[in-house]
């Protein structure tokens, strides 16, 4: 197994009233963003769009299966969210994606790249956490891209579940429909009651 000298974490889903919070480490090689052929800028996945994200996904899994790189997303649920806050959810789902990268192995001497306000275990001696950093570095711009995609495709699979509350399209936020169908039909499993 190749051992990665830097990773990447972001999050998503910190504002949504429904549906889970995701956190990707990513790990790469410094060298991996010389080799990239694909011509859609990396970026924040803010700023992509729904297919450019995807795009950039299926080659970022395409360069795991290869070596090239690795990642994992943690997903932690409403309930948990509701019983803990966001901020310790958050925390949780960030040190169970570095652990599924298997830390001991391969990335306790790599430098660990987070964004804005999240910080990881303090084994991890050289971290660095750069506010807009899913815009400004890399290897969190992967980061955000996979955990946008992991967290989008699970709220697709709940609509299919709660078709009622288009959970496809606004992916579990706020929007003025969203509302408007909890004032019709309740809550779900799935919102997060401390935040409605």
């Amino acid at each position: 197994m190749k051992s990665f000298s830097i990773v990447g974490i972001d999050e998503v889903g910190r504002g949504p009233i429904a549906g889970p919070v995701a956190v990707c480490s990513f790990c790469c090689n410094p060298e991996f963003f010389d080799t990239i052929s694909i011509k859609t800028p990396l970026r924040d996945s803010k700023k992509l769009s729904k297919k450019q994200r995807e795009e950039w996904f299926i080659y970022l899994k395409e360069q795991k299966e290869l070596g090239n790189c690795d990642f994992a997303v943690s997903l932690i649920s409403a309930e948990w969210i509701d019983k803990v806050g966001i901020v310790r959810s958050i925390q949780k789902a960030l040190d169970a994606s570095l652990s599924k990268l298997n830390i001991q192995d391969r990335l306790l001497g790599s430098s660990l790249f987070l964004d804005g306000g999240l910080k990881a275990p303090k084994e991890f001696t050289d971290q660095k956490t750069i506010i807009k950093g899913d815009e400004l570095h890399p290897v969190i711009s992967c980061a955000s891209i996979v955990a946008k995609v992991s967290r989008d495709a699970i709220m697709a699979r709940y609509s299919k579940e709660y078709p009622l509350y288009g959970f496809e399209s606004h992916a579990g936020y706020g929007t003025k429909g969203h509302y408007n169908v909890i004032k019709k039909l309740g809550v779900t499993p799935l919102h997060r009651k401390s935040f409605l």
